[in-house]
């Protein structure tokens, strides 16, 4: 029997013009980074790391948008804060019943 491959999901942060950090998810960092270049203002990729699947990656995306931008830029500078945020999402809530 062969097992379906999985595509990797990755969150991408990226600095706008005016420093704001834009959130969002993709399976090719590098094609989504150009599809933002084609819009206005200058645009740096600050942030990217491989999530897991999808679930997974909506479930960050959703999340990091939470934030403040003190906390997202906490993400960029320290990996180990990223790290925390990502196995506190990949840990499963136990339902008592």
């Amino acid at each position: 029997m062969l097992m379906a491959t999985m595509t990797p999901w990755y969150l991408y942060l990226i600095r706008t013009a005016d420093n704001a950090l834009y959130t969002g998810i993709t399976t090719d960092v590098a094609r989504r980074y150009r599809q933002h270049q084609t819009g206005k203002g200058e645009l740096t990729l600050a942030f990217a790391a491989q999530v897991g699947d999808r679930s997974l990656a909506l479930r960050i995306e959703y999340r990091i948008k939470q934030l403040t931008k003190r906390q997202k830029e906490r993400l960029v500078t320290e990996r180990e804060a990223f790290e925390a945020l990502l196995s506190s999402l990949q840990t499963p809530v136990l339902k008592n019943d």
